[in-house]
């Protein structure tokens, strides 16, 4: 099936969602015997139920008339990122320094292949990551398998 960019449907639907207040992060469409694409989003004080029902009856309509699958069928989804989302962009990975997060690595470090502390820095090629008081080391972006916010179950 052919389909748009999500980037340029991202867009599309950016235009409508930013005057609610909402911001579409990402857009994902899975083909097979079901086609559906899947539009998430974020906002100040966080995505709820509301939310997602209120912008997928705002982009409803018009996104029919982008025709994103030129007129094939799909099942159109929103919603929020979900807590253990990885990191994916730039700016998730921007936003999130100085705060905790949970890093899961290809291959090992001092014996470890998880870890979790707080994001010090990101550039396009490492991380720094301060462990403890006294750890602090930087991990290649090529050997990060996923980093997510820290998910404290208390």
């Amino acid at each position: 099936m052919k389909i748009k960019s999500t980037a340029e449907i991202a867009e599309f639907l950016n235009g409508i969602a930013t005057p609610l207040g909402i911001k579409v992060v990402e857009v994902e469409f899975k083909q097979g015997k079901n086609p559906e694409l899947t539009v998430f989003i974020d906002k100040e004080g966080g995505v709820d139920l509301d939310s997602c029902e209120l912008l997928h009856r705002a982009i409803d309509e018009p996104l029919d008339e982008f025709d994103p699958t030129f007129g094939e069928p799909y099942r159109l989804n929103v919603s929020s990122l979900g807590i253990d989302r990885p990191f994916k962009t730039h700016e998730d990975f921007l936003s999130h320094i100085g705060e905790r997060v949970e890093v899961r690595l290809k291959n090992s470090i001092r014996g470890k292949k998880f870890y979790d502390g707080i994001l010090v820095s990101y550039d396009q090629k490492v991380v720094t990551l301060k462990v403890d008081e006294k750890t602090t080391f930087t991990i290649e972006m090529k050997n990060i398998a996923k980093m997510n916010e820290y998910i404290d179950f208390v």
